[in-house]
């Protein structure tokens, strides 16, 4: 059985490059730069006012002696000449500086008597002034590549005046489950069925790192339909083929034969992790293939800790394995034997805000309704001697993206 780490970096050293493509800043949320974003101007383009006051020099500026008020500096109209020795001009925020100032007084240190206007205290130059640049630069690189692109960023791109950004293409997916067991959701059940439910939960999660997922459903373990229907991905020229079920190496275990048959290089198919244990890797051409057991929390599992850091890391993410964090956890974890072990767990906050996490302790890979009450994964290591209530132990966040 392989470990989990060499599993990981075996599949990374084998992601074909997906190319990139330039989309609107309306269609890149989530996206992962594959250049970085740079600035084509100055932010703030013109030095400008940071509050609603009075445009003054610095010098001229002394609790009770007035200065004239020369006009109006607003966004989108700046006060036009130069502001004479003398004089102040009324000014809000974002507005450009008049020339020949050099501070802003805020409203609410001066008083205005007509057009005289007088001030509480002196001020230094530059006071309540954004300075031409002080944001960012012409041609600063503000975002590098492997970023993923958050509603501040696109904000951040727009400022910088750039209408689309270059993003990594998102792969395109195939999924197929297997086995003479597995009847679509609503059917009613008959002797010996089960309802098929790993497609659902690997479309949803794997669908944010997509850009297509091509669902080919279910095929009864014979192989010459799971050739039929795996050609069929392959055909269609995905990135990433999934199986699910079949991928042990039982009588009517066909999967595997099938995918040599087709021309797959089989890389590995048992890891050392527990739920999960009868996974598979391989390739054809660049077409990566996974195939994931059949019973649900190991399908779900092994693609939470295999398939999205796979996916990130194609895309191009500078953390594949993101999100991990280390949180206390509330009961005592038992030893652990020889496989890793990603146990469900329920986060919450205690009194002071923070983290914790609750281990469940069923283990049963087909106990999916204690999966769906999950929202980390608690990742135990090989031959772990267990854990007190209170040690920081290892989380993988189900539902943070």
């Amino acid at each position: 059985m392989m470990p989990v780490d060499e599993a990981l970096e075996r599949i990374f050293a084998k992601l074909p490059v997906l190319g990139a493509e330039t989309v609107p800043l309306s269609a890149a949320n989530g996206r992962v730069l594959a250049k970085p974003l740079t600035s084509s101007h100055n932010q703030p383009p013109f030095d400008s006012s940071a509050m609603d006051g009075y445009a003054v020099r610095a010098d001229e500026v002394f609790p009770g002696k007035p200065l004239k008020l020369a006009g109006t500096s607003q966004a989108g109209s700046r006060f036009v000449g130069m502001m004479g020795y003398g004089q102040c001009v009324r000014i809000f925020t974002g507005a450009p500086m008049p020339i020949g100032a050099d501070a802003v007084v805020m409203q609410e240190d001066a008083t205005a008597n007509g057009n005289q206007i007088s001030f509480a205290k002196a001020i230094s130059p530059g006071t309540n002034v954004r300075k031409m640049g002080y944001d960012f630069r012409r041609g600063a690189e503000l975002l590098p590549a492997g970023t993923t692109l958050t509603p501040q960023m696109l904000s951040l791109a727009a400022g910088a005046n750039q209408p689309g950004l270059t993003v990594t293409r998102r792969p395109r997916i195939a999924i197929v489950a297997t086995g003479d067991e597995l009847v679509p959701p609503g059917t009613p059940l008959g002797p010996d069925q089960i309802v098929s439910s790993n497609s659902f939960g690997l479309t949803a999660m794997l669908a944010p790192l997509a850009e297509s997922i091509l669902d080919l459903g279910i095929v009864p373990d014979d192989k010459a339909q799971i050739d039929a229907r795996l050609l069929e991905a392959f055909d269609a020229g995905v990135d990433m083929l999934i199986t699910t079920g079949g991928a042990s190496v039982g009588e009517r275990d066909y999967v595997q034969e099938v995918l040599r048959d087709l021309g797959v290089d089989l890389d590995f198919w048992k890891l050392r992790m527990r739920p999960g244990k009868p996974l598979m890797f391989g390739t054809r051409g660049k077409t990566l293939v996974f195939g994931l057991p059949g019973n649900p929390v190991s399908a779900l599992v092994t693609a939470t800790v295999i398939l999205k850091p796979a996916l990130r890391a194609m895309l191009g993410h500078a953390d594949p394995l993101w999100p991990r964090i280390g949180v206390p956890t509330l009961a005592a974890l038992p030893p652990n034997g020889p496989r890793r072990h990603y146990l469900r767990g329920r986060l919450s906050r205690n009194d002071i805000g923070f983290l914790e996490v609750t281990p469940i302790l069923e283990t049963d890979s087909g106990h999916s309704s204690s999966l769906a009450l999950a929202d980390a994964l608690i990742v135990q290591p090989e031959d772990h001697p267990g854990a007190p209530p209170g040690e920081i132990v290892e989380v993988i966040p189900l539902n943070w993206g």
